[in-house]
């Protein structure tokens, strides 16, 4: 072999080895699309509705402070079936000014609801509520619903579901923070329904 052919020879299989290093990158392994199919195949199953009003549609002043300030009727279904207890909390986070938000206040809190449940009637009352059922405190200082009374702007109000894959322990009429923080690593699915409400002017 000539000292070209060898040198020609030495730069090909220079060239070669990037080549098949970037086909390697390029290439997933099975494992790694398998998670990924398996990503894409989990489906949220878990939905949140009610027929007082639609997902970020005006919720009705019968559930408000200007109003009976009742419930509102709430409607789930698709909850996972490792699920063992749902936790439902209201809150506002456009308090006290939509335009200018400092807070987000707690309208409602109940956790411990049995899996099998599947919803709340309008004007829930404690007796009414599933069997174990436990509650929270409330921004009023209170177990119980507590309805929209935005001072000023169209606040919104979110209602949030959560699936555990364990029950709580009776936290003894906790605040919102102290279930968000009993839940953390057990959340296996969550809705969210959102409505929205502005005072009378």
């Amino acid at each position: 072999m000539s000292g070209n052919d060898e040198v020609s020879s030495n730069a090909a299989r220079q060239a070669a080895i990037p080549v098949y290093a970037v086909i390697a990158v390029l290439i997933p392994s099975a494992p790694m699309m398998q998670a990924v199919h398996a990503e894409e195949d989990k489906v949220m199953t878990l939905k949140l509705t009610s027929t007082a009003f639609v997902h970020e549609g005006a919720i009705p002043k019968v559930h408000t402070c200007e109003g009976q300030d009742v419930s509102p009727p709430l409607a789930w279904s698709g909850v996972p079936a490792n699920a063992k207890s749902l936790v439902l909390i209201v809150d506002d986070p456009d308090a006290p000014d939509p335009a200018a938000p400092k807070m987000t206040w707690v309208h409602w809190v109940l956790y411990n609801i049995p899996p099998s449940a599947n919803g709340l009637p309008q004007g829930v009352s404690p007796k009414e509520l599933p069997t174990d059922t436990l509650q929270g405190v409330s921004d009023f200082n209170r177990t119980g619903y507590g309805g929209p009374c935005p001072p000023v702007g169209r606040h919104r109000y979110f209602h949030k579901l959560y699936a555990l894959d364990v029950v709580l322990p009776d936290l003894n009429k906790p605040r919102k923070q102290d279930v968000e923080k009993s839940t953390r690593g057990h959340i296996v699915e969550q809705a969210v329904l959102i409505g929205t409400y502005q005072k009378n002017q």
